[in-house]
């Protein structure tokens, strides 16, 4: 079997691929629409990160062989999610991983904008002592205003309080909330409050440009923004204006509308050159460490799907833990309407297939069921391929 990763994966994946038996193609950067539907060609897992795009049209090309899909980070937008579910391909992502890593880029950089760090050492470079306490601040005793509380936000949460911070967040979910931070019923009433305003919302849709001129206008004067969450969720026009009236006094932008695709191409933006802005490549989850355990746990969820039907943190298909195989295992995920499973075990009765073991999980319009069989006949795969609403079955 073969898998295919892109965009400079760590080798901790490719490890445990090679071990599990896979051929791995490892490259370094992203592939186009068309670039993708060509390397595809006999792959059965794709190992990504956030710059590839895995649209409708590469899984209608592709979809047949392919297994599943990893996205080596913590957003899932850069897949058709729904595209690969009625195709079969199982997707998973590191929500966890690289938590940590993001959490301390947003730290620090709250207390490089509140320090001018960046025009200070500038200033040094080209030669210019200024020791002045102009325009800089302690973190201690400011209030921060996070929008989104989700792992990165409460994690970041914690963090500012350590440092003497004040901690107000504003999320549509109702989250609990962690140390002393207090929940805001409004977005209008954290930017209100709030000197600092951090962004950690997820890649739906509807998040798109939802930060924008209303907002930024909203916010306290001489005050700091931070986005380290999607790049799409931010009018950086709006922003830029504001940074150049004086009314935003920093910001730091780790994610882009529009981002290279390889390491090393240009890159050209709105909001260079303007004094007290911080920006990073998308590198908030770019730590040795995160990488290496993003890198072990996807590669060990794609293994486990392909190997024993796992379906846990997929974010596409039902979810179903699995125990040790027992004899043969079939694997079938059809859609969500009345007797399938009936059909299902009519045609492993049909087999001689004793079942030992069988769990189901459904999600809206899928099913998933998992079931170990003692023996079976030749023929089952393709039985199991003909039952009506299948989408996908495999004999492991």
């Amino acid at each position: 079997m073969k898998a295919l990763l892109l965009e400079n994966i760590h080798p901790e994946a490719i490890r445990i691929l090679t071990e599990a038996g896979y051929e791995v193609d490892n490259r370094r950067g992203a592939l186009g629409e068309e670039e993708l539907i060509e390397a595809l060609v006999e792959v059965d897992l794709l190992g990504i990160r956030s710059r590839t795009q895995v649209t409708e049209r590469v899984l209608a090309a592709r979809g047949d062989r392919l297994l599943a899909i990893g996205a080596f980070c913590i957003g899932t937008n850069q897949i058709d999610l729904d595209a690969a579910a009625r195709r079969g391909v199982a997707c998973f992502n590191a929500p966890y991983s690289n938590t940590r890593s993001v959490v301390e880029l947003a730290m620090a950089e709250i207390v490089v904008m509140a320090r001018h760090l960046t025009d200070k050492n500038a200033q040094m470079h080209a030669g210019v002592w200024d020791k002045s306490a102009a325009g800089s601040h302690e973190v201690r005793g400011r209030t921060l205003g996070l929008v989104g509380y989700g792992n990165i936000g409460s994690q970041l949460s914690v963090l500012a309080e350590s440092w003497g911070m004040r901690v107000l967040f504003y999320d549509v979910v109702d989250r609990l909330a962690l140390g002393n931070a207090k929940r805001v019923d409004s977005l209008p009433e954290l930017l209100a409050a709030a000197e600092t305003i951090s962004l950690h919302v997820d890649g739906r849709p509807e998040n798109a440009s939802f930060f924008g001129e209303p907002e930024f206008a909203s916010m306290r004067p001489r005050s700091l923004f931070l986005n380290l969450s999607r790049g799409f969720v931010v009018d950086t026009q709006a922003l830029a204006r504001h940074l150049r009236s004086g009314h935003i006094a920093g910001a730091a932008v780790d994610v882009f509308r529009s981002e290279p695709r390889t390491a090393g191409d240009g890159f050209a933006h709105e909001l260079q050159g303007i004094p007290n802005v911080i920006l990073t490549p998308h590198v908030g989850g770019s730590t040795q460490e995160a990488q290496l355990d993003i890198g072990r746990f996807v590669a060990g969820k794609l293994v486990a799907y392909v190997s024993s039907g796992s379906t846990v943190m997929s974010v596409n298909l039902p979810q179903v833990q699995v125990p040790a195989q027992q004899g043969g295992r079939v694997v079938h995920l059809h859609r969500n309407v009345p007797g399938v499973l009936a059909r299902l075990t009519n045609v492993l009765s049909a087999h001689q297939a004793n079942i030992a073991f069988q769990t189901l999980s459904t999600t809206g319009e899928l099913g998933y069921v998992v079931t170990d069989v003692t023996a079976a006949s030749p023929g089952l795969p393709q039985e199991l391929a003909q039952i009506p609403d299948t989408i996908r079955s495999r004999v492991l």
